[in-house]
């Protein structure tokens, strides 16, 4: 039986338990700095909940004792702290972060770490650099690999052709910051909400475009051996227009508390979204050009006579494979795992990265 603290005891926090639980393999404690946020928390049996600020050091210190990982399910810009506090207690460490800063913290740390530290092991950063590092080993010569992900209502009905799906910080965050990509061989940071694409998947057309931490370390893993190396996030048509308007000309980019007060005022969360994954690979197999896609929708799943939206369910399944394949050996127990280390194959043959199979 291992002992996990889970932080954040919102939606990713609620289902990773869910999961974990059931298998009678896992003790989960949900920790979170608010109250009302445990008691809202999906009641299970064996689940324990405790009262939590992971920014103070001596407590989150206690909390991590006797544990064998921790997983950050708090907002972004607390994921240091947490990760800071596994590197101190030598336990293993997992978050599903698309923050490029704080990634850069974790794997600093883990030059010396006496466990695994395993950031950007969600859905995006996450899955997606386990795909497209299947799809690059197939190959040859690698010309170019695109990697597209969203999480996107079924039923939208704003000019935004937009809900809230999960984190209102962490879209900002990714509409904003600068986007990590190889062009023409070169690795590179490109601007967030540009290179835009269109494209079309059973009849439903979408567009897509840069965002940032969706590429995780892919970028660093795959240098020099492909030309062209993009992440993207895909939307509805007309939804990266709307959003420069509100980033760029009326500069809400520079006052994200106001942004995401605008957000959260005026566009309601659905549970009732898709998760569209697409994937692109050109190069040459037997000096032949040759090209390679993996596509694949996930939609809401009843797990424990409780409906998941398709984002809880693909961030919570992977963080969860992710920690079983670590407690089954089957990764580095130590130092910096990225998570295009992981074989497509073992993922999706995981008792939870089966949520994924297409």
């Amino acid at each position: 039986m291992r002992d996990i603290l889970v932080v954040g005891a919102g939606n990713i926090g609620d289902m990773i338990a869910a999961l974990l639980l059931p298998t009678g393999d896992y003790r989960v404690t949900i920790a979170d700095r608010a109250e009302a946020a445990l008691d809202r928390m999906t009641p299970q049996e064996g689940l324990s909940k405790l009262v939590l600020d992971a920014t103070d050091p001596v407590a989150l210190a206690a909390a991590l004792k006797d544990k064998f990982a921790v997983i950050s399910a708090a907002p972004y810009h607390i994921t240091a702290h947490i990760a800071r506090a596994a590197y101190a207690a030598g336990i293993h460490y997992l978050d599903p972060t698309e923050d490029v800063a704080s990634t850069k913290i974790v794997k600093e740390l883990s030059a010396t770490a006496r466990a695994a530290l395993i950031p950007q092991c969600g859905l995006a950063p996450g899955f997606i650099a386990i795909v497209g590092k299947h799809l690059a080993d197939t190959f040859s010569e690698l010309d170019t690999l695109r990697l597209r992900v969203g999480a996107l209502p079924r039923f939208p009905t704003n000019s935004l052709t937009y809900n809230l799906t999960w984190s209102t910080e962490g879209v900002i965050n990714e509409y904003c910051e600068p986007c990590e990509a190889i062009v023409e061989g070169r690795h590179m940071l490109v601007p967030a909400l540009e290179n835009m694409d269109h494209f079309s998947l059973d009849g439903v057309n979408f567009e897509a475009f840069n965002t940032s931490g969706g590429l995780g370390t892919l970028g660093e893993t795959l240098d020099g051996k492909v030309r062209n190396l993009s992440y993207q996030t895909i939307r509805y048509p007309g939804h990266r227009d709307i959003m420069k308007t509100l980033i760029q000309d009326l500069r809400l980019g520079q006052n994200r508390a106001l942004f995401k007060q605008v957000l959260e005022n005026a566009v309601p969360v659905t549970e009732q979204d898709v998760v569209v994954i697409f994937v692109t690979a050109t190069g040459k197999r037997a000096g032949k050009l040759m090209q390679e896609s993996y596509a694949n929708r996930i939609y809401p799943r009843t797990i424990g006579g409780k409906t998941w939206a398709a984002i809880q369910v693909t961030t919570a399944s992977a963080i969860c494979a992710v920690l079983d394949m670590l407690a089954d050996g089957a990764l580095p127990q130590k130092g910096f795992v990225r998570q295009e280390q992981i074989p497509l194959d073992a993922f999706l043959a995981n008792r939870f990265g089966k949520a994924y199979a297409a």
